[in-house]
């Protein structure tokens, strides 16, 4: 899309929301059916509960990653980094150094990725800035606009199932999917917590499932990514297999596996990004669209979308310090445990029901049968928003490398602290310690 095919939306012109989202809001572009605005907003949501914190500032820091990362993929040079980064990993087994190359890579190498980023607003002029960022950068970007389906939930025999046979019949929507690479298990991760729940024979199928190589265990870096799948479009997001994933698509196994490829790869572009201010990089969420067989990366990427941590050493331990939102996840199991465990007894009602969660745990709130959602300490979202701003500073390139690092290293050690001086010390290390 050229720069002269694109109109000027001042942030002021454009009218009130098509939707208002838990972290961000959608517009029109007036006289553009093909386009749309997406507003990052300070809100903050963890635990499928939506909107319920802000970090100040954090509205520009994420919307600024997300328009320099996505610029960043357009561009062919970003893969050629990827593509050397995993042949030179000694660790990666061939055979997966030689399939990833195959198929989306080839295509990246040559004319960057696909996505449906177009650019930033100006925060005055409304000039879409395509190229570096705008005079004026604000919390306002332009995306392509793609259909959004849903499946239809039906009964079945006293329970429900969701019909997704519509995604066959479409050529270009979004893929109710959400796709998470992980280059290692996180303490807290999903697939964790369920390998846990499993019998030995389960387990063996599970670590089959998601190609590991040998057992799982908690902040364990893997011999290769690996990837799960979730369901988007369901009142609660829900772990799928490969081949219930594929079904849920729409799409042919060929095309799937593409995706799947492309999910692992950005991931890559990620981590390597992270990797020069100290971060390591976990897991990272994608979504993707289809539009007559090219696939397009979309949706929101930024500091919520990914898993990032470095390590520090006090007290004998191995402590995880996380620069994400597993760091707002931690604050409320740590300091509101009582709230927590209220969300997840509604989490269960709502899934015995089908009745949407939020809905399961409004009611159950305003009767009283469990708390109601806490204030966050305004220190503790002070530190939120320096990570934020230090990470926004280092993909402009506008930071001394050496500086961020250690100035995000600070960070996490001043958010141990904050735990320290409120005597849960010991509840974080036992979140986070590595054995």
């Amino acid at each position: 899309m050229s720069q002269t095919s694109l109109p000027s939306v001042r942030p002021s012109e454009l009218g009130k929301p098509i939707y208002i989202g838990s972290v961000q809001h959608l517009y029109a572009v007036p006289g553009r059916d093909d386009l749309m605005v997406c507003e990052t907003t300070n809100a903050g949501s963890v635990f499928d509960v939506g909107s319920i914190f802000d970090i100040p500032g954090s509205d520009v820091a994420r919307a600024t990653f997300r328009h320099a990362l996505y610029t960043r993929m357009g561009k062919p040079e970003t893969w050629a980094k990827v593509r050397d980064a995993i042949v030179a990993d000694p660790d990666l087994p061939a055979y997966f150094k030689e399939d990833i190359q195959k198929g989306p890579l080839e295509t990246m190498l040559r004319e960057g990725a696909k996505t449906h980023h177009v650019g930033m607003l100006d925060g005055d002029t409304g000039v879409i800035a395509t190229e570096g960022m705008p005079a004026k950068p604000s919390t306002y970007n332009v995306v392509r606009r793609f259909p959004i389906m849903k499946p239809v939930q039906k009964t079945f025999l006293g329970t429900y199932v969701y019909d997704y046979a519509m995604f066959h019949q479409a050529g270009t929507y979004v893929i109710p999917l959400e796709s998470i690479v992980r280059f290692g298990i996180t303490g807290g991760s999903s697939v964790l917590k369920k390998y846990g729940s499993l019998t030995d024979s389960g387990k063996r199928a599970y670590e089959s499932e998601l190609g590991l190589t040998k057992p799982m265990q908690a902040w364990q870096f893997l011999e290769k990514p690996i990837f799960d799948l979730t369901s988007k479009h369901e009142p609660e997001d829900r772990n799928v297999s490969k081949q219930e994933a594929l079904l849920m698509s729409g799409l042919e196994a060929e095309a799937f596996v593409s995706v799947i490829k492309m999910t692992i790869l950005g991931a890559w572009a990620v981590r390597q990004l992270l990797d020069e201010i100290g971060l390591l990089l976990w897991d990272i969420k994608w979504e993707f669209a289809v539009d007559n067989g090219d696939f397009y990366y979309v949706d929101t990427i930024d500091t919520d979308s990914f898993r990032a941590t470095s390590f520090l050493e006090t007290d004998g331990k191995k402590l995880v310090l996380h620069y994400n939102k597993q760091a707002m996840r931690d604050y409320y199991k740590i300091v509101h445990a009582d709230w927590f465990a209220g969300v997840n007894d509604a989490k269960k009602e709502a899934n015995k029901s089908g009745v949407p969660f939020k809905q399961v745990l409004k009611e159950g709130q305003a009767a009283g049968k469990w708390p109601n959602t806490p204030v966050v300490d305004p220190e503790f979202l002070a530190l939120q928003a320096k990570k934020m701003d230090l990470i926004r500073l280092h993909v402009l390139g506008g930071g001394d490398t050496a500086k961020v690092k250690s100035a995000l290293k600070d960070v996490g050690v001043a958010e141990v602290e904050f735990y320290r001086a409120r005597g849960l010390f010991d509840e974080y290390a036992k979140a986070n310690s590595v054995a």
